[in-house]
């Protein structure tokens, strides 16, 4: 709305413009408020936005800080990935086509999804989306009718990282085909899953580099080939720093709030409790808290804890939940990246390849109570 300009306004009129200047300067988005909202530094955010040389960042951060400004509505001339001449655009050039078992439950989808679109976006391509709950008669009807729309590849992901049976719709088309957060035995196309042993790794190295050495972990369901490799890297963590591993210390959970707040209370009720929980993905870290908190014990003074998935809820937590980040959004714009050079061969097996899962340093993990005593 344009201002009237007086020229000899009130000294009402006059106070009343200095109010709307400073409501416009209140709501003004600093580096600050995007670093609050993608859980870094504000450093970090200078760096990504500055697209300051030199610099080596995960591109998993770099992509949460600019969603963050561009969710806050920061006002700055470009964005360090956009700007003309810089971004990837691929030469497949009209629609891809994206299935996907559950969609409609799952959030990692639209992260995939949006990665997906990101990356295709310069080229003008239209995402078509479908959800096939892996029903056995519709899978092939969905895939037949993105054909029909003349789709110029396929994306084909699970929610649950595993190995699929491709229908056979899928080997008939004649457009590339990408697995996301899959694979399949006979290896036909490129794939590209979360590199989670090296995760739960990270998570657990993170922990001991705190002087952690009673470090609880509540895992998923076992038949998950994440909760099963996120317990891997926990081992090999352990056996890397010459930390005995004590099976007490590991609760089978199912990823929920409630599995994580019974999982917790058995490892409070240890002898030798924990002074560091790695629950394996952030819903259970909620259950964490509340049982520890409910127990009367801090976190992380009394007791750490790290996430892993950095769903939204952790960046609300209290304090800040440090975990690790899923890559979906990345795989999503590694499979658009990958159609470039695909060329289909049948008697070709594709690797499988594995994205890093990013730790996100937030407020949830500090130095264990004993190497602070012996700081003193």
């Amino acid at each position: 709305m344009s201002e009237t300009v007086e020229k000899d306004p009130t000294e009402k009129t006059k106070r009343a413009r200095v109010t709307t200047r400073r409501k416009r300067v209140s709501k003004r988005v600093t580096m600050t408020d995007i670093a609050r909202a993608a859980g870094c530094s504000q450093a970090t955010v200078s760096f990504v936005l500055n697209k300051t040389p030199g610099i080596k960042l995960a591109a998993e951060t770099r992509e949460r800080v600019i969603e963050a400004a561009r969710t806050l509505g920061y006002a700055a001339p470009s964005f360090a990935h956009m700007e003309p001449g810089e971004a990837h655009i691929p030469r497949i050039e009209g629609k891809i086509g994206f299935v996907v078992d559950q969609l409609a439950t799952s959030p990692e989808a639209v992260v995939a999804i949006e990665g997906a679109r990101q990356a295709s976006w310069n080229a003008g391509n239209i995402i078509l989306v479908a959800q096939t709950l892996n029903d056995p008669e519709m899978e092939p009807r969905t895939i037949h009718a993105l054909r029909e729309q003349g789709i110029s590849a396929l994306i084909y992901m699970a929610i649950f990282t595993r190995e699929v049976v491709l229908p056979k719709a899928v080997y008939e088309l004649d457009v590339p085909v990408i697995l996301l957060n899959c694979y399949s035995a006979d290896h036909a196309f490129p794939a590209v899953v979360p590199s989670e042993i090296a995760g739960g790794q990270h998570s657990t190295r993170h922990l001991i580099h705190h002087g952690h050495r009673r470090i609880g972990t509540i895992t998923g369901e076992p038949w998950m080939e994440a909760a099963k490799d996120r317990l891997k890297g926990y081992r090999r963590a352990l056996a890397t720093a010459d930390i005995p591993f004590d099976p007490q210390l590991v609760i089978e959970g199912d990823w929920s709030a409630s599995a994580g707040y019974a999982a917790t209370r058995k490892l409070l009720e240890l002898d030798d409790r924990p002074t560091a929980i790695f629950c394996q993905n952030d819903r259970t870290a909620i259950g964490c808290y509340e049982a520890l908190k409910e127990a009367g014990l801090r976190i992380p003074e009394d007791i750490s804890v790290i996430g892993y998935d950095d769903e939204e809820i952790s960046r609300h937590l209290h304090p800040q939940l440090s975990t690790s980040v899923l890559p979906h959004r990345a795989m999503g714009r590694w499979a658009i990246e990958q159609l470039d050079s695909y060329l289909h061969n049948p008697a070709k097996r594709y690797p499988v390849t594995k994205l890093e899962c990013p730790l996100v340093e937030r407020l949830s993990v500090t130095d264990c109570a004993d190497r602070k005593a012996a700081y003193r």
